[in-house]
């Protein structure tokens, strides 16, 4: 990639004693945004008000503190924060904090007041929990925004406990006293007092350095998404994260609106062994074992983590709610990531044709770069690849579903095992000509017909593999409408290092987009990420994802061209396949009730308004979960996919009967995988 300067700057003035470093953060941070962004902005009024609305956001998006007497009165500094940045002051961050201290200490009043009383679920009220909502006009409309929030908090919880009750009640065996609905209710409101008390608790111990990098965020992310700030102590906990065992479970989060939600499961981990937790799924409540669910709805990410994350061989149980809104508690044991699920995989397909399709599982695009000759996936793709043509397959699927990326060195390398010669990738940094990386390796590796199959989740490395691809004509691409979108690169910056002098304090780290992926026809994958030649509906089709669902992301572009040679030869048969994909796609019945589940997901998502009518509510989520489970069921076994495993892996199987039990695992979800099973005709047609 293109080396990115260390620009050293000199601050004119001298560090007072014990000085925090507050002075120079915003100062060091613009600089370094300005020489090393991609694509940098201009630090004027316009970029003041967007840094305004953006933290209000961030401190308060649910409109559950702040009254609009209290942004009106902070109104005045919606056109000076960038004066503020450029003078290293902090006059709109300093009233914020005295503003929300005081609004926080009021509603731990009201709510104290509104939980000492019982709800009446009888009534036929509602609660808008709408983005769009508007600040509460006075203190009595904020008292009440309170207590349609906590009666919609207790209404659930104790829908959930009369469930469990009528559960016992219809069990014979059951010799436990049944709850009554008072009972309950007044149980519920007493657990839903304690969270409230343990998150307040929380957000009287912010530290100033806490809330200081939610406001510089507010500032860098405006840039683009990926550009933010990170404390000491968050760079460690980043550093951690990325080892893959922060969270103790596999599993990476992100706070957004309020809630903590899933971005992306991690191969081989607890969470992607156990099943049931993916991507897109909020989770609202966690609790260790069988104890008390701690609720972490407006929780800070760091406060979620460290309840989920714990010892290898305990258990987490996590409430999460569903895209679709239905709401499931999914245990899972702690453990650390069983590093053979990260690897390539392949096995041998075949249906009622009788063709031998291979298939290649890759999870990530990983390498091991800190020992010399380590483990890398280009080394294990093709070692993979070199199986399948002797196991007799006349065809690859290779599999990039949830792949997130990662080396590009390795995507490179692969790009090369299905192209004779050329570029696969542009990577451009600002003001310098985009790179072109190329196949290091003459010849194909593999000459026979290729299909990719990619979806929302595929990101980074796996769009530059897809376009690559797709660009010379060597393979059909099928998937999602789009893949993720993310054609940037980022670096971490020690903000320290780029002053010049010592005696700072330790200022933290700056994670900076520097520079952007560019397909070889010389179109960006950023934003719009991969477009498949056949596209078939899933669960996401009328949902944002990837990158156009985050702020501020960094616009679609387009540089020159590189040149190559595409393959008309392969490619003149594509139409004909496509073509026969997209009948068998649109005369299926299954993948009509998929579309039709989207819809259902969309609407769901779209909803903004709930019932706090405990009768009305339970009505709905008995519906919702026997739409859910009959969708459920929908899936079954295609008793015509014989999957056969490489003579290589049955003599390891053999040896250690723990792989065995997972390949047979494996093969018993590829077999209900109804994206699969038209993956493989399409592979046929292709020969």
């Amino acid at each position: 990639m293109v080396a990115v300067p260390i620009v050293l700057i000199s601050w004119g003035f001298i560090l007072k004693q014990n000085d925090t470093g507050e002075e120079v953060l915003l100062k060091v941070i613009k600089e370094n945004l300005d020489y090393m962004h991609f694509s940098p902005l201009e630090m004027n009024d316009e970029l003041s008000e967007k840094a305004f609305d953006n933290y209000l956001k961030y401190i308060d998006g649910n409109k559950r503190f702040l009254l609009a007497s209290d942004v009106e009165q902070l109104e005045v500094n919606r056109q000076k924060i960038d004066d503020q940045t450029l003078a290293g002051t902090y006059v709109f961050f300093d009233n914020t904090l005295n503003l929300i201290d005081r609004r926080i200490k009021e509603c731990q009043t009201y709510y104290r007041e509104i939980l000492a009383e019982p709800f009446d679920f009888t009534k036929n009220d509602s609660v808008d929990f709408g983005e769009d909502l508007p600040y509460a006009q006075n203190e009595s409309a904020m008292k009440e925004r309170w207590r349609k929030y906590l009666k919609y908090n207790v209404m659930t919880r104790v829908a959930t406990a009369l469930d469990v009750e009528n559960k016992k009640q219809s069990d014979s065996t059951n010799t436990d006293e049944i709850k009554t609905l008072s009972e309950i209710e007044v149980e519920t409101r007493k657990a839903v007092l304690k969270n409230h008390n343990d998150w307040f608790e929380r957000l009287k111990k912010l530290e100033r350095r806490e809330r200081l990098s939610t406001y510089v965020n507010a500032i860098t992310t405006l840039y683009d998404p990926h550009t933010t700030y990170f404390p000491p102590a968050d760079k460690e906990n980043f550093d951690i994260r990325m080892s893959g065992q922060l969270q103790g479970i596999g599993a990476q989060l992100q706070e957004k609106d309020g809630y903590i939600r899933v971005t992306s499961i991690v191969p081989g981990s607890p969470s992607a062994l156990q099943g049931e937790l993916k991507a897109n799924d909020l989770i609202i409540k966690v609790a260790q074992g069988d104890g008390e669910a701690v609720d972490i709805v407006n929780a800070r990410i760091d406060d979620a983590v460290k309840l989920i994350r714990g010892d290898k061989g305990t258990e987490v149980r996590l409430t999460v709610q569903k895209p679709d809104g239905t709401i499931k508690i999914i245990p899972i044991i702690r453990d650390i990531v069983q590093l053979e699920e990260t690897y390539a995989k392949s096995v041998i397909l075949k249906d009622e044709s009788n063709e031998k399709v291979g298939y290649l599982y890759l999870p990530s695009f990983y390498a091991d770069f800190n020992k010399e000759g380590g483990r890398s996936c280009s080394k294990d793709v093709k070692k993979e690849l070199k199986k399948l043509q002797k196991g007799g397959a006349k065809s690859l699927i290779f599999d990039l579903r949830n792949n997130g990326g990662g080396s590009l060195q390795d995507v490179v390398d692969i790009a090369g095992f299905f192209i004779d010669k050329g570029p696969v990738v542009q990577v451009k940094a600002r003001n310098y000509p985009a790179r072109i990386l190329e196949d290091p390796n003459g010849g194909k590796l593999w000459d026979k017909p290729v299909v990719i199959m990619v979806n929302e989740f595929s990101a980074s490395a796996s769009e530059i593999l897809a376009a690559a691809i797709q660009d010379y004509g060597r393979g059909i691409i099928v998937g999602s409408h789009t893949t993720h979108g993310k054609g940037s690169v980022q670096q971490f910056f020690d903000l320290n290092r780029t002053l010049r002098g010592t005696g700072y304090p330790d200022l933290g780290a700056l994670k900076i987009t520097t520079q952007k992926f560019y397909r070889i026809d010389g179109s960006t994958t950023q934003l719009k990420g991969v477009t498949p030649d056949i596209i078939w509906p899933d669960n996401y089709t009328y949902i944002p994802t990837g990158e156009k669902e985050q702020d501020n992301s960094l616009e679609w572009d387009k540089i020159e061209t590189t040149s190559y040679a595409i393959d008309n030869a392969t490619k003149s048969g594509f139409k004909r396949v496509i073509k026969a994909s997209q009948k068998r796609i649109d005369s299926n019945t299954l993948f009509n009730e998929v579309d039709r589940n989207a819809m259902r997901w969309k609407a769901q998502r779209d909803k903004h308004i709930f019932t706090l009518n405990l009768e009305t509510y339970q009505n709905q989520v008995v519906s919702q979960k026997k739409i859910s489970d009959n969708y459920s069921t929908l899936f079954k076994p295609y008793d015509d996919m014989l999957i056969t495993s490489l003579k290589s892996d049955e003599e390891v199987y053999k040896a250690d009967s723990t792989k065995a039990v997972r390949a047979k695992v494996w093969h018993k979800a590829l077999k209900k995988d109804i994206y699969l099973y038209e993956t493989i005709q399409i592979a046929e047609d292709l020969l």
